[in-house]
């Protein structure tokens, strides 16, 4: 990965991409950019290769080419998995979660200082779980946890926001909030990249779209590049290789 510096916030360049695992095409020569301050969807069917060009991004899976990120004077990044792996008998509450992620240096079971908390209890109130504060985190719905991912990634307030499928286990309320957020954060110059798979709030909320399946397929203005034909032949013959 390449860092590059630059004014505002950080745009993203994937350059001619590629990824094997075990003998087996993952991605290749994928190409398209994430501009700065945008809302950038990547769709594509199941298996397609997203969370793994996510992973490439974040340095957490080999590739080739090259990954590019133009920074301003701000490093922040903010991750929301897809789900998380947790084992739900430890004696954990979500500001206990959250004390872990925002103050490495101090141990969870001291509790979070007052400066700290003032913070997760602005970002758990943004996602509307602060009532939940005290509640164990493993007793959580996959959508309440879904929401404090979202709250640790807003902690402190990032320059480059990614998201894997975040609305996943989300009821409709708690993916307004999240989407009302992107928007809020997109709107103060936050670049926000996110794999989503309900392409009318792609079309509602992006202002760039790119399909992956395995190769980059197409990338441009959401308005024009999903048109019902191209989705139903991408989609339906993922349906049918299945």
């Amino acid at each position: 990965m390449t860092v590059t510096h630059m004014t505002g916030g950080p745009s993203v360049h994937f350059e001619n991409v590629g990824l094997s695992l075990g003998g087996n095409t993952i991605l290749d020569g994928v190409n398209f950019t994430v501009a700065a301050g945008t809302i950038h969807c990547v769709i594509g069917p199941n298996g397609g290769g997203k969370t793994s060009l996510i992973r490439s991004l974040l340095g957490q899976m080999p590739h080739t080419g090259d990954i590019r990120i133009c920074w301003g004077n701000d490093w922040t990044m903010g991750y929301v998995p897809q789900a998380l792996e947790f084992d739900d008998s430890l004696p954990m509450t979500v500001a206990d979660f959250m004390a872990m992620i925002g103050q490495r240096h101090r141990p969870a079971f001291m509790g979070l200082k007052r400066d700290s908390r003032t913070l997760v209890e602005n970002v758990l109130a943004r996602v509307d779980m602060l009532d939940k504060r005290d509640r164990p985190f493993g007793s959580l719905s996959g959508g309440e946890r879904q929401r404090v991912l979202l709250a640790q990634a807003l902690m402190p307030s990032p320059k480059l926001l990614v998201l894997d499928e975040p609305a996943s286990g989300l009821d409709k309320a708690g993916a307004a909030v999240m989407h009302s957020i992107v928007q809020e954060l997109s709107d103060n110059g936050t670049t926000v990249l996110i794999i989503h798979h309900d392409l009318g709030i792609v079309r509602e909320i992006a202002h760039g779209v790119t399909c992956i399946n395995q190769h980059m397929l197409f990338s441009g203005d959401p308005q024009q590049e999903l048109t019902s034909e191209r989705i139903f032949t991408i989609f339906s013959s993922s349906a049918k290789a299945a």
